[in-house]
């Protein structure tokens, strides 16, 4: 893996940097030293909820207490002092989200998961709706008038359950506190970062940065600030949404109540774009692609937005100063949660059996499986699409059934994106970064040898 030290190698002797991931399987901490080594780690699994069919949700009681609890192990850990952290980062999944109370701080509700699903019939509705047509139409007239990227965009507008928009116009329509609440201006929004960033500042910081504000589907890239637009077509007020700033803002400090003593907050990222920094794809054409609970392409697009064609979309990766750096990416969103579905079933005890039991027969004897426990995404944008296994015979075994599971994730998912960004880019060739929170098997990576690259490395 390559590693990026410019950015801590400033920091004094003595000191440290504590980096926080939320991911959406795992919490991660990790304490770095001035050469950006790691000195201290603690972790623990993400506890999701499921109260009806297709919700997702997280507890933001449980996940708080489990963020302030890896700091401290972590730099328990690296055998260091509160007092020895020079600085925090953040990383955090995309698209989750929470509104609470504005004068008390106390949540309306749960997170809402990028997974869930609750909002399907909201989208679809949209997405067949003559107002959506509507703005394909004049957008594709404003577009041959003026030749404007921004109404390129809006002319293939389509909207996805993983989009925080609908999910949050859901809300809004159904938990009528939330609403009054937005009405009387008493309503905060905030994806998991401004949340952890509202509670470790005791409420005195409300903000989130550039790159999770793009991530969230409501946000206009081009304009860089909060669609009016959208807002209005989905009755969302403007007043709810958090100030953006870049994404090594100066946050404020952790109130020293929490730890002990104050700790500025250095910086706030989407986990996507965190990972593309990390992995130092600093240069337009650079790719990195993601294997952890959803699979993740996402293309370094230099300081062009990219217009969507085939099924990619713009997001921002990050700004620092005057430097706007903007992604073009595709996802799906079972890939780890896949292979975490296949061992609850009994289908394998441990990951590293897998790959011994699909190498074991020549081929899965016709079986398919289709990874789409949360629909599927680009280029089919199907949010009702199920997970099924087809083909089976009375000869199937499981060993058949563990490389049909393998192969669907290495080869249909990745193959189409790696489609898309052709497509959507021009790219023929292209350098990626292949990297992933799961142990994923060597049967995944024998089909990533097939995908138009110049260049991959496994981390």
């Amino acid at each position: 893996m390559p590693r990026c030290k410019e950015g801590l190698a400033s920091a004094a002797a003595g000191t440290y940097v504590v980096g926080v991931d939320v991911g959406s399987m795992v919490l991660r901490c990790h304490v770095y030293d001035q050469t950006a080594e790691v000195r201290g780690a603690s972790s623990k699994k993400v506890e999701t909820l499921h109260p009806h069919l297709g919700w997702v949700e997280l507890d933001p009681e449980v996940l708080w207490t489990q963020v302030t609890d890896v700091i401290k192990e972590a730099v328990q850990a690296a055998g260091l002092q509160m007092n020895q952290i020079a600085g925090l980062g953040i990383s955090t999944q995309r698209g989750t989200f929470i509104t609470w109370n504005k004068k008390t701080g106390k949540p309306f509700h749960n997170f809402i998961s990028w997974q869930d699903q609750r909002a399907a019939e909201l989208v679809n509705s949209w997405n067949r709706g003559l107002i959506l047509k509507a703005i394909h139409i004049i957008s594709t007239i404003l577009y041959f008038l003026t030749r404007s990227d921004r109404y390129l965009a809006a002319s293939s507008l389509t909207f996805t359950t993983q989009h925080v928009s609908l999910r949050l116009s859901w809300i809004l329509q159904n938990i009528t506190e939330v609403q009054q609440a937005a009405n009387e201006n008493n309503c905060c929004f905030g994806t998991i970062d401004t949340w952890l960033l509202y509670k470790l500042t005791k409420g005195s910081v409300y903000a989130t940065d550039y790159s999770n504000a793009s991530s969230t589907g409501i946000f206009e890239p081009f304009q860089m600030w909060w669609s009016s637009v959208l807002s209005k077509l989905f009755s969302i007020p403007m007043s709810i949404y958090p100030p953006v700033e870049d994404t090594n803002h100066s946050f404020g400090s952790v109130d020293a109540e929490i730890f002990g003593v104050p700790i500025p907050i250095m910086a706030l990222v989407a986990d996507q774009q965190a990972a593309m920094f990390g992995q130092c794809c600093f240069h337009a054409g650079d790719v990195k692609l993601t294997m952890g609970t959803g699979i993740f392409w996402d293309v370094n697009t230099g300081n062009h937005l990219h217009t969507p064609r085939a099924g990619l979309y713009p997001v921002i990766g990050w700004k620092i100063g005057k430097e706007v750096v903007f992604l073009a990416e595709g996802n799906a969103s079972d890939a780890g949660s896949t292979i975490k579905w296949a061992k609850e079933l009994d289908l394998f005890t441990s990951v590293d059996e897998t790959s011994r039991m699909a190498r074991s027969v020549i081929d899965s004897e016709g079986v398919c499986f289709v990874p789409s426990f949360s629909g599927l995404q680009v280029p089919v944008n199907d949010p009702y699409a199920c997970a099924s296994f087809m083909g089976l015979k009375p000869s199937t075994t499981r060993n058949h059934l563990i490389r049909a599971v393998l192969e669907s994730i290495a080869f249909s998912r990745e193959h189409e994106e790696s489609f898309c960004i052709q497509a959507d880019t021009a790219l023929k060739k292209f350098q990626t970064q292949v990297q992933g929170e799961h142990a994923y098997p060597d049967v995944e990576y024998m089909h990533l040898k097939e995908l138009p690259v110049t260049k991959q490395t496994a981390v």
